[in-house]
């Protein structure tokens, strides 16, 4: 059985910025991103500054397992009136065991609804991104729209899907979630 005490998110920390720009950097990685080019180390190191003075509308976390970084999950765009905010993940390492993004992504639910207190979870996924779609939706993601050939990539257009998760969904089914990812 796997033990939820195993995997934490924890926040991101300047000694982690070498192993994050190596992740980022991964054409599997950025494949999926809105900004699909080489980031430089002095971007890198710009955005941790920024986002080191902005903890109010942004949270960076790293994904562990047992100690050991393999991911990093945002929330951002943080709306307090509404009770939203949007979320993205990615898994750096490849040495993981099967099922690993699925934790992740139970991990990072369980702390957007617990620990940050919103009400709707919201992502954009480009749509050839089929897995994630798929594991979203696996979690009770809906899709709520589509923003037609929304961004350019490799020069064409790409549509982004719109998703989302209330926390009076997340409470129906999480239960058996974390029976799926912790068996």
């Amino acid at each position: 059985m796997i033990n939820p005490l195993d995997f934490a998110l924890r926040p991101v920390t300047e000694l982690d910025l070498p192993n994050l720009l190596e992740w980022r950097n991964l054409e599997r990685v950025r494949t999926n991103m809105y900004t699909d080019r080489i980031i430089s180390i002095k971007e890198h190191q710009h955005w941790f500054e920024k986002q080191s003075g902005n903890s109010a509308n942004e949270k960076y976390f790293i994904f562990e397992s047992n100690n050991r970084p393999l991911g990093f999950v945002s929330f951002t765009r943080f709306n307090p009136d509404s009770g939203t905010c949007y979320w993205a993940f990615y898994l750096g390492e490849t040495n993981v065991p099967r099922g690993t993004g699925a934790i992740m992504e139970f991990i990072a639910i369980e702390h957007a609804f617990r620990e940050l207190a919103i009400r709707k979870l919201c992502c954009e996924v480009f749509v050839f991104n089929t897995s994630v779609i798929k594991l979203h939706r696996k979690f009770g993601f809906i899709e709520e729209g589509r923003f037609a050939e929304h961004m350019l990539k490799n020069d064409k257009y790409e549509d982004i899907v719109s998703m989302a998760l209330f926390t009076r969904e997340w409470v129906n089914i999480r239960a058996t979630l974390k029976r799926l990812c912790f068996r």
